[in-house]
């Protein structure tokens, strides 16, 4: 397995404010996001939540899933989840376009049916590309400094 990407510092230092039991969800998903797209581009937010995007490329547009944090609790989203397949019923919400899966423990994501999903998810975001990235495996801070 590879080594786990760090995460820069401007991010690590606002998960840390979260309660252990989020941190410790997050990194755990974070990790398995990774292992199932390890040339995916990280991109990191704060805005109304602490978020993780994973994307094909560089641009937030080419994401395929993200992890939000708030204050108690996190998810897993799916950027263009109400276009998904989702044969097993995984997926809440009723945005335009975003779904996502309730994070309470690693069984609600470590599991077939997610991996399928991100996988779906994955191939639907390289189909919907408008041009190959330049970046591949990178985490990438769009933390605005104060």
């Amino acid at each position: 397995m590879a080594k786990a990407r760090p995460l820069p510092s401007d991010f690590q230092s606002l998960l840390d404010l979260k309660d252990q039991t989020v941190i410790d969800l997050f990194s755990d998903l974070r990790e398995y996001i990774l292992e199932l797209a390890p040339e995916s581009n990280e991109l990191l937010y704060h805005t109304h939540a602490l978020t993780s995007v994973f994307s094909i490329s560089d641009k937030l547009s080419d994401a395929f899933c993200m992890l939000p944090i708030y204050t108690n609790h996190l998810n897993l989203g799916f950027n263009k989840g109400n276009l998904l397949k989702d044969p097993h019923k995984l997926l809440t919400g009723t945005g335009n376009l975003i779904r996502h899966i309730d994070v309470k423990q690693p069984s609600d994501y470590r599991n077939e049916q997610v991996k399928a999903l991100v996988q779906e998810a994955i191939d639907f975001a390289i189909k919907d590309m408008d041009k190959p990235s330049k970046s591949i495996g990178e985490t990438i801070s769009k933390i605005k400094k104060a």
